[in-house]
């Protein structure tokens, strides 16, 4: 009787390890149940040659190593799930437009992904030929590259980026900052290069940008984005409305529907706007106060 429950105590334990998730092996189990063998039935062979189960060889015991092993391979596979802190390095190597909220761990990261730098290679790299033109006046020393956070229409965390006067690098770092702290939405921004220096594809696509090499639209002037000493806010929502020819014109065209101001967007820019208040406060101008025409996406200052 004493080697039947012996015997019985090690089928158990094989049948445990054999049930899904607890062995590599799934039995077909087909006769005997749990009542009849605690209560010391003899197996016959029959159960034994109508399951799939590899019992150990005579003397031996399901080894604990085997158990060991998997545990610690299950230690290691949640282990390598858990992402690796992320340091505000790792982020400034993201491109711009990246979703990054998940990494900001802390104060410190937010803090140091707000900032301006002078115009590495790389970034001139992307530039050159586009916004920065062979014709382009303009030192490249006298340019700054600038980085910072916003929340997107998805209400998501993203990189931005903006290329921008030294004059101004800060004023526009700080104001960036507090639009990030009320959490004002911003559709995208990324280097108008993105565009080919295509100022309408970017306004098209609700892009808030500032440098790039041009004239002003229509003219032999060059437009104070040309000096990094202007700044377009959500462009598509906020067009530049003027008069050409004796027609009136719209940039980006596509922008029509957004002319008429006494529209209910939350995406307008006027006087009672956060963005409006945070860049005239730090002395720019408001191309929505204009006699001329109305560039209500843009803000410029003057030194």
């Amino acid at each position: 009787m004493l080697k039947i429950r012996v015997l019985t105590a090690a089928l158990l334990s094989v049948m445990i390890l054999a049930l899904p998730g607890c062995g590599s092996n799934q039995s077909r189990v087909q006769t005997k149940t749990t009542p009849e063998i605690s209560q010391g039935s003899a197996v016959s062979s029959d159960f034994l040659e109508q399951t799939d189960i590899t019992m150990p060889a005579a003397g031996t015991s399901a080894a604990p190593e085997d158990v060991e092993t998997a545990m610690s391979a299950t230690k290691e596979t949640t282990a390598a799930s858990v992402p690796a802190p992320v340091t505000a390095a790792d982020i400034a190597a993201l491109p711009a437009g990246s979703v990054v909220g998940e990494f900001l761990q802390s104060e410190e990261i937010v803090n140091a992904c707000f900032y301006y730098e002078e115009i590495s290679d790389v970034v001139f790299a992307r530039m050159d030929g586009k916004s920065y033109g062979e014709d382009c006046t303009i030192p490249l020393s006298d340019l700054r590259y600038v980085r910072v956070l916003y929340y997107g229409f998805d209400d998501s965390v993203h990189i931005g980026e903006l290329v921008v006067n030294t004059k101004i690098a800060e004023d526009i770092v700080e104001v960036f900052r507090a639009l990030y702290d009320a959490r004002y939405l911003i559709g995208k921004m990324v280097l108008v290069d993105e565009y080919d220096a295509d100022d309408n594809a970017s306004m098209l696509d609700n892009n808030t940008s500032a440098f790039n090499y041009r004239t002003v639209n229509g003219t032999s002037t060059l437009s104070r984005h040309a000096l990094g000493l202007a700044i377009d806010i959500n462009p598509l929502y906020n067009p530049w409305i003027y008069r050409q020819d004796g027609k009136t014109v719209i940039d980006p065209p596509e922008a029509a529907q957004y002319a008429d101001r006494t529209l209910d967007c939350e995406y307008y820019l006027d006087h009672e706007d956060l963005c409006y208040k945070l860049l005239t406060g730090h002395g720019f101008t408001w191309g929505g106060d204009w006699d001329s025409s109305k560039d209500y996406q843009h803000f410029s200052k003057s030194f």
